[in-house]
């Protein structure tokens, strides 16, 4: 009896000290993928409830004690511009692998693939061939990170519509239907489009997403 008290309490230090490397590195963690969209389409609540968002996963993961910004541009008067929302970098995933020492590197030779673009939760989130596939990630920008000019919406409304526009997507995998750059794109590979129009839930789902966004500590 005496030594099964013993090796209860050895079991549990040994559980905590594999948890506690796993904890620290999320509470690092300045970069995710949301493993779950606010199910509304491309309607966020605008680029704060975008925001929030990003800030709810990050607190139930351990790392909520930074400013966390949704990589998303918006449009028309005031456009906002992703790549000048997110902080200079670097950025880390649960794992604590580097995805991008700065911005210039974030829209070059990044380090995003699969492996690395990971949720909240340290998860690797599905991409093309698997089921379903999420690997539409919105984002509202160009290449460059900048946001779009022009008539053409590529915001769904600045994120507060899931009837109306149609909104730009990465590839949060690098991998689509060709070998090109816009398949092999993370935040800029094509625009959403559906049977009712390219905003909605199900709109995002029939091309391979979830309403899923890129999340940046700016701090």
């Amino acid at each position: 009896m005496s030594s099964f008290r013993i090796a209860m309490p050895l079991a549990a230090c040994l559980a905590l000290t594999v948890a506690a490397p796993a904890q620290a590195q999320q509470a690092a963690m300045s970069f995710f993928v949301t493993s779950v969209g606010l199910g509304k389409g491309a309607d966020l609540g605008g680029l704060a409830g975008a925001d929030a968002h990003c800030l709810n996963l990050a607190k139930a993961a351990g790392a909520g004690a930074k400013t966390w910004r949704a990589y998303l541009s918006s449009q028309g008067a005031g456009a906002v511009n992703a790549r000048d929302r997110i902080g200079k970098g670097p950025w880390v995933n649960a794992k604590g692998v580097v995805v991008a020492k700065d911005v210039a590197e974030l829209h070059g030779a990044n380090n995003l693939t699969k492996q690395t673009a990971l949720t909240e939760k340290g998860e690797i989130n599905n991409g093309r061939g698997d089921t379903p596939n999420r690997h539409d990630i919105l984002t509202g920008s160009q290449a460059d990170g900048t946001a779009f000019s022009g008539g053409n919406d590529m915001t769904c409304k600045n994120y507060t519509s899931a009837t109306q526009g149609a909104v730009m997507l990465g590839h949060a995998d690098r991998i689509g239907l060709r070998d090109d750059d816009a398949s092999k794109s993370w935040n800029s590979s094509h625009p959403s489009r559906g049977a009712e129009g390219g905003c909605s839930q199900a709109d995002l789902k029939s091309t391979g997403g979830d309403g899923l966004l890129y999340c940046f500590a700016a701090n």
